[in-house]
This record gives structure tokens, C-alpha cells and sequence, in this order.
């Protein structure tokens, strides 16, 4: 009997909670599936399987706005977070009109406008490196990326980038709705949110008064017919886009290069097929995604699967348990890049989809395609390497490989 069957199944997810288990929690989430939902010591249901969760991803029962919610730790993280939430926690019509309202200027065309910068950018950081025989992919690669393209995307100056990374580490664990922040997190998340609030309404003035190519400009003018984004829902979706938009890249990129160092075959494969990249990301994430579960909470009683889950309820849709499920996917435990029909749960489902995922995809696959082209011989020097706290967004908090030489 293993440590992980002696676990009691209330207890299970509090187990996924764990930092020790951050390394490997799917036997976790296998004993999870045994049950499609499950109630935890504290009152949560957990969804585990694939077609559950795909049903109350697309189930307007079933709300997102976590003022709705009654959970203590989320209260405090949400009043930290922001005081306007963004659209992300809001529930239709309001959430409908926010996004559209976004996804009006944060077009297809905005984001290919972007991939000449995004393949300037993922050679000029390796090329930073190439006198060194070893680099830490989150520090020197994975965090900096999406951090200058989003600031590039948005309109922030390229001196004010490196500001963002004390905001962000700051405020990005209260996106993590399961964590008890202490009373010094709490106040240092409302200081960052402060200050990071306050700099993107110089921004706004700046934009009002000189508008620039940029989506901060285009989201200050708002030009759909239908009106524009209030300041306090632009603010609120800067801050969204700015933290959650970079944060989810950095663990892709960081979880495709630990899985793709774990399989050399794979590995030898996509250096010799580059072509081969873009269905290996979705195979990440699908395998090891940067998301591995978002919470809901019932605006009214749900029978599913056997279990009616009560109004008012806190569920967990543990996404990367889905992903895993042998009910959905063959042999679901093999990482394959040729998998067919990969529809994974990565980046949620229904109406919220994440909006950022055509930009993520953008950004991953030239990233991973010049890794695998350019580090000869790369070898991870700790594995399984140090992980973040953060259980909804789970990655490496370093991962340190050695190489030979970087090429041109």
C-alpha cells in the first residue's frame, strides 16, 4: 500500500494542496477520479474527471464571481486582489460584455502583429547566455519573455518593465483561491495593487492625452459600438493581463522544457521536426499544464454524476486531472506529442475560455523551437527541481540546466 492509497478521500485534496506534493500530484488526482466528485473535510466538492468537469465548465448553475462565494481565504485574497474584479470573476451578461469589450481590441491581427518581437526576444535572451554552460530557464528565459511581450502588447515603457516583477510575485499568489494569505501578505499584495493601480492610471492619461499603437491606447479610446471599458474594469483588466497573462506563460514554458528534458527521445524528435512544436505544446498542456484547477461556486443545487452538489457550494474543477482521465484519453500517463484529438482542459472551456491563449501560443512554440535548436546537449542538473507554493498555478520556481554551448 502506498502513501498516497492510505490517504483518506476527504482528505485528498487538501493533500494536492501540500507543498510536498507539488512535484507529482497526479497519483493524488488518480485517487481522486476514483469518485467523480468528492467532498472534502471542509465542505469543497472536487471535480475530477473529464466529463464533470467539461459539463460545469459549460453549466450556467455554476458561477465564477467569487463575491458570491463564502470562503474565508478567498474573501481576504480577493479584497488584496483588486476591488473591481476582472471580468474573469464575473458571471453573464456582465462577463460577456467585458470580454467582448476586450477581445474588440485584443484581436487575432494585434497578437501576429506581435511574433516578429516575440522571435527577437526569445534569441536575444539566449544570446545573453551564450558565454555560460548553464541557465536557469525560469530566471533568465521563461519569466522575462512573456513579461517584455505583454508589456510590449499593452504599451509600457520597456524601463518600467523590470517594476512589475515585485508587483507581480506580490499579487499573483491571490489568484491562487486556496491559499490563506497572514496579515503581512495581505498588506503587501494591497501595497503592490496600489502602486501597480496607480501607475496604469498615469498610463491611462498618458494614453488619453497621446494615444499610441498599443492596446492600452486602443482599450482608453474604445471604439465598439457598443460603449468602452469603465476606468475601474480597464484597470482591473490591465492588472489581470499584466500578472495572470504572464504568470500561466512562464510555467508552459518552463513545464514543456522539464517534460521535454524528462523525454530525450521526444526531445531528439522536435529538434529534428520543429514543425512537430505546436501539437508538443498542446500535449503539455494537456499533460503538465500551467492550470491545474479554477474554482466555482453553485448559485443553485446541481445533481452530477450521482452527487447533488448544494447551492452555495465551493467546487474545485481540477482541470489537470481531467486532462489525465483514462475515460477520455488513451494511455493518458505518456507524454505524446502525436496524440490525436487532444482536447484538453489547459486552458478551461465554455465561455471562459482563456483569452489569452492565442498569445500564449504564440509566445511558447518559437520559445521551445530555439531552445531545443540552440542548447546543445542539455541536461537537467536537479530533478524533480524546486516548485512555487502556488497549487492552481503550478511550476518550477527554478529549473537550472547545464549544456555544452549555445549556437547561433
Amino acid at each position: 500500500m502506498t502513501q498516497t492509497t492510505m490517504i483518506p478521500p476527504e482528505k485528498l485534496f487538501a493533500q494536492v494542496l501540500d507543498p510536498t506534493s507539488r512535484a507529482n500530484p497526479y497519483p493524488l488526482y488518480a485517487r481522486l477520479r476514483e469518485k467523480p466528485i468528492s467532498v472534502q473535510e471542509d465542505g469543497t466538492y472536487v471535480v475530477s474527471t473529464y466529463r464533470e468537469i467539461s459539463l460545469l465548465l459549460h453549466d450556467p448553475r455554476i458561477s465564477s464571481d467569487e463575491r458570491k462565494g463564502t470562503h474565508p481565504a478567498r474573501t481576504q485574497t480577493e479584497t488584496a486582489a483588486s476591488a473591481t474584479p476582472a471580468f474573469i470573476f464575473t458571471d453573464p451578461p456582465e462577463h460577456t460584455r467585458l470580454r467582448r469589450l476586450l477581445m474588440h481590441q485584443f484581436t487575432p491581427q494585434r497578437i501576429a502583429d506581435m511574433q516578429e518581437y516575440i522571435e527577437q526576444t526569445v534569441n536575444a535572451l539566449l544570446d545573453a547566455r551564450k558565454q555560460e554552460k548553464q541557465l536557469d530557464v525560469v530566471q533568465d528565459f521563461a519569466y522575462p519573455l512573456p513579461v517584455m511581450v505583454i508589456c510590449r502588447l499593452l504599451g509600457v515603457p520597456p524601463e518600467d518593465e523590470p517594476r512589475f516583477r515585485g508587483w507581480s510575485s506580490a499579487l499573483v499568489r491571490t489568484l491562487d483561491p486556496t491559499e490563506s494569505l497572514s496579515e503581512a501578505e495581505i498588506q503587501q499584495a494591497m501595497q503592490s495593487r496600489t502602486q501597480l493601480l496607480e501607475y496604469m492610471k498615469q498610463l491611462s492619461e498618458a494614453r488619453r492625452a497621446r494615444p499610441q499603437n498599443d492596446l492600452f491606447s486602443a482599450l482608453v479610446a474604445g471604439d465598439d459600438p457598443d460603449g468602452r471599458l469603465s476606468d475601474p474594469d480597464r484597470l482591473a483588466t490591465m492588472q489581470l493581463l499584466l500578472i495572470a497573462g504572464h504568470e500561466t506563460t512562464v510555467n508552459l514554458i518552463t513545464n514543456s522544457m522539464l517534460t521535454l528534458l524528462r523525454h530525450p527521445d521526444v526531445f531528439d524528435r522536435l529538434r529534428r521536426n520543429p514543425d512537430l512544436m505546436i501539437p508538443a505544446v498542446e500535449e503539455v498542456l494537456r499533460y503538465e499544464p500551467p492550470v491545474q484547477f479554477r474554482t466555482r461556486t453553485t448559485l443553485t443545487d446541481i445533481p452530477i454524476a450521482g452527487v447533488t452538489i448544494p447551492k452555495g457550494a465551493r467546487v474545485v474543477l481540477l482541470l489537470a486531472s481531467g486532462s489525465r482521465d483514462p475515460a477520455r484519453f488513451v494511455d493518458p500517463d505518456r507524454f505524446w506529442p502525436e496524440r490525436d484529438d487532444n482536447e484538453h482542459l489547459g486552458f478551461g472551456g465554455g465561455d471562459h475560455y482563456c483569452v489569452g491563449a492565442p498569445l500564449a501560443r504564440r509566445e511558447v512554440v518559437p520559445a521551445l523551437k530555439a531552445l531545443t535548436r540552440r542548447l546543445q546537449a542539455p541536461r537537467l542538473v536537479t530533478d524533480p527541481p524546486p516548485y512555487r507554493r502556488n497549487a492552481a498555478l503550478r511550476g518550477p520556481e527554478h529549473l537550472q540546466i547545464a549544456f555544452d554551448h549555445i549556437s547561433d
